[in-house]
């Protein structure tokens, strides 16, 4: 067996379009940046100005294995890529401030929720692109019109859903940190409720989801965990025994990999690891079946005639 080649370690770094929005990976080459320094990025529609918010630094291929062929950055940012970005600011603020009146004047039920700006030095031709969320589909071709003309652009019209709008307006969780969507999360991955059933949380809306009103993506974070430990371990009123002494199950403390057993000799409630009651695997998976006295009484219930 010859020697183990190792992969060769990238060299990445961070950098965000907006403070403390989503933050984009890039290859430094052989420049080196400081936290703070504008650079250029290479986009579809020509280099844009972002602000370096992690210093390039070598990573481990293993931890980093998403980290591969990534754009190159390229280079810092003059004085004329600042102040064509600061325009370019200016422009979209305008922009969303027109559409939003003209939206009111044709009583338009939808909202502006971002706005992106292409300069003609950079892009084929000037164009503005409006996203907005509206309940259902809106008539707008009067609305584009005028925005044509008060904006002297060619202008584009894309609604975007609840998930996207959160990711373009951004804001703060539940947990009281920039929402994920808004920050480093790309792809939204399907959510359901039996996620936070696995969790213990409780099933109450206003608890479990996200600014967009649907559930909270970080269910999804913690799920495999949940779902690991539920496999492994006995549910909630599974009969144990641990160091010898007859037990039940009465709740899971899936953080500290721990469940709780109430004694039934001593009726003390104790914290238990998972290997202490995992050695019984066997004992507590059997069910006992229920007694035909009890199958008849339960069957003369839902059957009068039986």
């Amino acid at each position: 067996m010859g020697p183990r080649t190792l992969a060769p370690m990238p060299r990445v770094m961070a950098v965000s379009f907006e403070r403390y929005g989503r933050l984009y990976y890039l290859d430094p080459g052989e420049a080196t940046f400081h936290v703070g320094d504008r650079v250029l990025v290479p986009t579809d529609a020509g280099p844009e100005v972002a602000e370096c918010v992690w210093a390039p630094e070598w990573v481990d291929p293993e931890q980093g294995a998403g980290l591969v062929d990534l754009p190159v950055c390229a280079g810092p940012a003059d004085e004329a890529d600042v102040a064509r970005d600061a325009e370019h600011r200016r422009r979209r603020a305008e922009a969303k401030l027109v559409a939003r009146r003209l939206i009111k004047r044709h009583g338009l039920a939808m909202k502006i929720v971002g706005v992106d700006y292409l300069d003609p030095t950079t892009a084929p031709e000037e164009l503005v692109v409006f996203y907005f969320t509206a309940p259902q589909r809106v008539d707008f071709r009067s609305l584009v019109g005028e925005l044509a003309r008060a904006l002297d652009s060619r202008i584009d019209l894309r609604q975007v859903g609840s998930r996207d709008a959160a990711s373009l307006t951004g804001g703060i969780g539940n947990c009281g940190r920039d929402l994920c969507c808004a920050t480093f999360l790309k792809d939204f991955e399907p959510v359901s409720l039996r996620m936070a059933k696995v969790q213990d949380l409780p099933p109450n809306p206003l608890k479990i989801s996200g600014a967009c009103g649907r559930l909270m993506c970080c269910l999804k974070y913690e799920h495999p965990l949940y779902a690991e430990f539920a496999r492994e371990v006995p549910g909630v009123g599974a009969s144990v025994e641990v160091d010898g002494e007859a037990g039940v199950v009465v709740a899971h403390q899936v953080p500290a990999d721990a469940v709780l057993v109430r004694m039934k000799d001593s009726g003390a409630v104790s914290s238990c690891s998972r290997a202490s009651v995992c050695g019984s695997r066997q004992t507590y998976e059997e069910r006992p079946e229920p007694t035909p006295g009890r199958t008849k009484e339960r069957r003369r219930r839902s059957d009068p005639s039986a």
